[in-house]
């Protein structure tokens, strides 16, 4: 399966290519108050207004503190990017070496001796994980445009 290998911090994590739009340097950011951990803010791609999620947030395992580059993503509802801390890269994924536990993934492959944990992207990016739901069970994500 060929994808495109994120870093984050010293994990390495992978989205299948199809799902790639494109990756750029960090770029400059409007925060949003009232978004939830999961969104970073906004910035605008050649005039689209695209959500730059942390990708670390909403896989639980804490926080990406330094952005250096982002993955854009087609997703069902619009670009969204993803912020990754070193260079995103190409990589192919053979068989799996087991079933991954975080939520919003599909498994764990050996990639040159590192283990890479491959992303869900449909699921990750879902809009009761973005966002959750407010008090009357609507879903609640204003951080993806429709």
């Amino acid at each position: 399966m060929n994808t495109v290998l994120l870093p984050l911090g010293d994990d390495l994590y992978a989205v299948p290519v199809e799902w790639v739009r494109e990756v750029i340097t960090a770029p400059p950011i409007t925060r949003l108050l009232t978004a939830p951990a999961s969104v970073l803010g906004l910035f605008n791609l050649r005039g689209e207004i695209v959500p730059l999620l942390d990708a670390a947030v909403l896989l639980g395992v804490g926080e990406t503190k330094a952005i250096a580059f982002c993955i854009v993503l087609n997703s069902e509802r619009g670009p969204a990017a993803l912020a990754t801390t070193g260079l995103p890269h190409r990589g192919s994924l053979e068989d799996s070496s087991g079933p991954s536990e975080l939520p919003g993934t599909t498994g764990v492959y050996n990639v040159g001796g590192r283990a890479v944990v491959l992303l869900d992207v449909e699921s990750l990016l879902a809009a009761d994980r973005l966002g959750g739901a407010d008090q009357h069970g609507q879903s609640v994500s204003a951080s993806v445009p429709k």
